[in-house]
């Protein structure tokens, strides 16, 4: 950084300090989200490792995916929930394609990913998205892009539908609220691809089985997920 504009910085922080976003604590350096601490505690899944494992069973018998992956879990009131906070309701972009990245440096060294051919995020309906101003999948694809050099499409698929929240449904709720609201939208871009389809967090899993279940009625098609968080219980 130009050392201007680092003084500049430097003096900024003095009043407006950088804390970590998961902790609220740590004071942090420019352009980083987590401290030292966090970066090292935070429960990683290790999902990568295996091609059957807690994340993929929850689609079992329910759509056919290759593998699935998540970089953390989930619990209530926990330093992962406050990054999801900080980025779907307080305007952070910068942890989505922060986390995408980290996810991807795990990812090229897995087996099980070395055959993506194209990332496409879970799209929020135009309405949603103009609201929160960004979806949060597209700034995570694009982190998981930057890292894995795999092209990513924000408008493969079309939220067509305006769903209502999906917080205190059951899956069945979920998954019915949500299958038809999904519109393939570039074919051309899907046929006879392996599809790394992602969101934030899988909770139930029904908004992932409706978009897969889209994308794999297109000829040739694969798909595998990834989320930032796994939440274990339904």
């Amino acid at each position: 950084m130009n050392p201007v504009l680092q003084s500049l910085d430097d003096a900024i922080c003095l009043f407006y300090p950088r804390l970590c976003l998961a902790c609220g604590k740590q004071h942090l350096p420019s352009k980083q989200i987590l401290c030292t601490t966090c970066e090292f505690l935070l429960p990683r899944t290790d999902f990568h490792l295996f091609k059957e494992n807690d994340f993929t069973r929850k689609f079992w018998g329910r759509v056919d995916i290759q593998t699935g992956t998540s970089l953390f879990h989930f619990l209530k009131e926990s330093k992962t929930q406050n990054l999801i906070h900080n980025l779907k309701y307080r305007g952070k972009k910068e942890v989505g394609v922060i986390l995408g990245k980290m996810l991807g440096k795990t990812l090229i060294k897995s087996e099980l990913y070395q055959n993506i051919d194209l990332i496409v995020p879970i799209p929020l309906h135009f309405k949603k998205e103009i609201k929160r101003g960004f979806n949060q999948s597209d700034v995570f694809a694009q982190g998981l892009s930057e890292t894995m050099k795999i092209p990513w499409a924000k408008d493969a698929l079309e939220r067509k539908i305006f769903t209502e929240t999906q917080t205190q449904k059951s899956r069945i709720e979920r998954f019915q609220n949500v299958i038809k609201a999904f519109k393939v939208k570039r074919l051309e871009l899907l046929r006879n691809k392996h599809i790394l389809l992602v969101d934030d967090v899988l909770t139930t899993g029904a908004t992932l089985e409706a978009g897969a279940i889209k994308i794999l009625k297109v000829r040739g098609t694969k798909v595998s997920l990834a989320t930032i968080a796994f939440a274990k219980s339904d």
